[in-house]
């Protein structure tokens, strides 16, 4: 599996995103299913809303629908995690939806990341390990 970011998502679903053809030039090739987090997901889904209205949300429903992207849901620990992360990282800024990306690449012990964000080069798994970041 590899960690999926809204960005990634949004620019693969909306036609007019400039990175779209870039986006899914890294999705397609992969053999693997996508993974992300709940609050990734929502962040996806009202910045689809915005730029494609309802076609896009749908789309990214039939991604979880199809199984093709899979959500995972956070523990309590896990979301306080996430908060550590911000505190951590506060200087960053990190977001929660990316909190919680580092949160759960710790827990399921995942590197590879689908993202647009660079700042994700300044994040570290476990205080250590850096991510594997695509599309280049």
């Amino acid at each position: 599996m590899i960690l999926c970011d809204a960005s990634v998502m949004v620019a693969a679903i909306n036609k007019g995103d400039i990175d779209h053809l870039r986006c899914l030039h890294a999705i397609n090739p992969l053999q693997q299913r996508l993974i992300s987090t709940q609050a990734c997901i929502a962040e996806a889904m009202h910045l689809l809303r915005n730029y494609t209205g309802w076609r896009g949300q749908e789309s990214l429903i039939n991604w979880i629908e199809s199984d093709f992207l899979l959500v995972h849901h956070s523990t309590e620990a896990e979301d306080k995690r996430a908060c550590a992360l911000m505190r951590e990282y506060a200087d960053a800024p990190m977001d929660y939806a990316d909190a919680s990306l580092v949160a759960t690449a710790e827990v399921l012990g995942i590197t590879g990341i689908l993202t647009l964000d660079r700042h994700f080069f300044a994040y570290r798994i476990n205080g250590k390990d850096s991510f594997q970041l695509s599309p280049d």
